[in-house]
């Protein structure tokens, strides 16, 4: 659906990509992460055929966006900008984009797509009253309004609050169970961890991770140990402890709790370590990694 071949840009000498490698099936949601100056926008910008690479190549649906009018049919588009117009209302703004793409059965898909956004109450109000949030979910409706089959959205959820997240968030979902293929660039890891397939981190022009986020888990962070202890007594002493082993790092004591990480494989010596000091533990666990510790190792370890 979506393939990166060696793809690398240079502006002015300055290298911003280097060798990109990745592919984007059918109905995945990919999420594409990175710090700021990272070039996730360079890169949305050649696959949608605005910027020339320097080598290699950027296809979707195996062409080149840049030199294809029936491919460009087939891709909606929103950035951070929604691309509304204030003045109109919700349902002209849909006309609008709906007369430019020359979709046929316009007030049947107009109405589908207000109904999808949950904006049919207010489809005659003009733009400019409304939320960010309804904003958003309408922006979404505009980049669906000629049916496209691939979905390119820059910070979807970007300056939502909690609740218009989730509505969006629940609008991109149901798109991937339509078999809609979603490039998300997103700094909301935990929105990404939530909804995304498979992801990409990019670090100083270059894809430092790439898989599915549990096998990202497994590959880049140790596990988190979680042992509960007793009373403050026995908390204390294995808190001591444990800071003194060389294996253990990041411990953080929380009441009767204490956090730390290691190696999966130390499991079982850090708990004889504790019965053998008389430290009576009641409970012992591993926690999943989140996305976040994940995409702060690989960005730290790049940068060391």
């Amino acid at each position: 659906m979506i393939e990166i071949q060696d793809l690398s840009k240079k502006f002015n000498g300055k290298t911003v990509l280097t060798g990109l490698n990745f592919q984007i099936k059918e109905g995945e949601i990919f999420g594409y992460l990175g710090p700021n100056g990272a070039g996730k926008t360079t890169t949305m910008r050649i696959i949608l055929g605005l910027l020339r690479p320097s080598s290699g190549k950027a296809m979707v649906f195996g062409g080149d966006l840049e030199s294809n009018d029936e491919l460009r049919s087939k891709v909606g588009i929103l950035l951070e900008n929604d691309g509304l117009y204030d003045g109109l209302s919700a349902y002209e703004n849909l006309y609008y984009y709906a007369r430019l793409y020359n979709v046929s059965n316009i007030e049947e898909k107009i109405n589908n797509l207000l109904d999808f956004a949950g904006l049919t109450q207010r489809k005659s109000d003009k733009v400019g009253t409304f939320s960010k949030g309804m904003k958003r979910k309408l922006g979404l409706s505009r980049a669906m309004i000629h049916d496209p089959d691939v979905l390119f959205l820059d910070e979807p959820s970007s300056g939502l609050d909690p609740e218009a997240q989730r509505m969006v968030r629940d609008l991109i979902l149901h798109l991937a169970k339509e078999k809609r293929t979603i490039f998300l660039n997103s700094h909301d890891l935990d929105e990404v961890q939530k909804i995304c397939s498979k992801i990409a981190i990019l670090n100083k022009g270059t894809i430092q991770a790439y898989d599915k986020v549990e096998n990202l888990r497994n590959k880049f962070s140790n596990p988190v140990f979680e042992i509960t202890l007793n009373d403050a007594v026995n908390a204390k002493n294995a808190f001591d402890l444990l800071q003194s082993l060389d294996y253990v790092s990041d411990c953080k004591p929380d009441g009767f709790r204490i956090t730390a990480t290691l190696k999966e494989e130390n499991y079982s010596k850090i708990l004889n370590e504790l019965v053998s000091n008389g430290i009576k533990v009641e409970e012992a666990k591993k926690l999943a990694k989140s996305l976040e510790d994940v995409y702060l190792d690989v960005v730290k370890e790049e940068s060391s």
